[in-house]
């Protein structure tokens, strides 16, 4: 009785740490995403900025 308690101790820590290694890989994939969001919006300022846009008979 007392070893099937360890061993279900044992089963929850290590879901525990799946579970905050997962929460901390999303974490750090939002992140990316957000810094790709704002790196795609000065991008298209720049471009808008720069005329890039234009099409041929908008020259």
């Amino acid at each position: 009785m007392e070893e099937k308690k360890i061993n279900l101790r044992l089963d929850i820590d290590v879901q525990n740490l799946k579970t905050e290694k997962l929460r901390k890989g999303k974490n750090k994939a939002e992140e990316e995403l957000d810094s790709l969001k704002t790196d795609y919006k000065k991008l298209r300022l720049s471009i808008r900025t720069a005329g890039l846009g234009k099409t041929s008979k908008q020259w």
